[in-house]
């Protein structure tokens, strides 16, 4: 199962209201790359595809395929705001290891 925070889902519903997409909802990918191995993607989509997994925070939908569903599943992610910035941040047990700038991980 995929967690988000409370911080998290107020920040993908204000990208939703914000894209005009109050319908549709985050999608969530792992792909090939980065320093590690994998990395994570985001985007709003307007509907699931075939063989995606929906998940349900209140009025926040998040989209996952199948590919990345495995390397998703107990990962939660937040909304963190600090003096440096802002952005989503996952912890992922699946994970064996991520690279400096926590932008891609590993498996093992």
């Amino acid at each position: 199962m995929l967690v988000l925070t409370e911080s998290a889902i107020g920040a993908i519903k204000n990208l939703m209201d914000g894209a005009g997409e109050a319908n549709g909802g985050l999608r969530i990918m792992v792909a090939s790359g980065g320093c590690s191995g994998f990395r994570y993607s985001m985007g709003i989509d307007e509907a699931p595809q075939e063989g995606d997994r929906v998940y349900r925070f209140g009025e926040v939908r998040v989209f996952v395929d199948a590919t990345s569903l495995p390397l998703l599943t107990g990962v939660n992610v937040d909304f963190v705001e600090d003096l440096s910035g802002s952005g989503f941040v996952f912890e992922n047990p699946n994970a064996a290891g991520k690279c400096g700038c926590g932008q891609s991980f590993s498996c093992g």
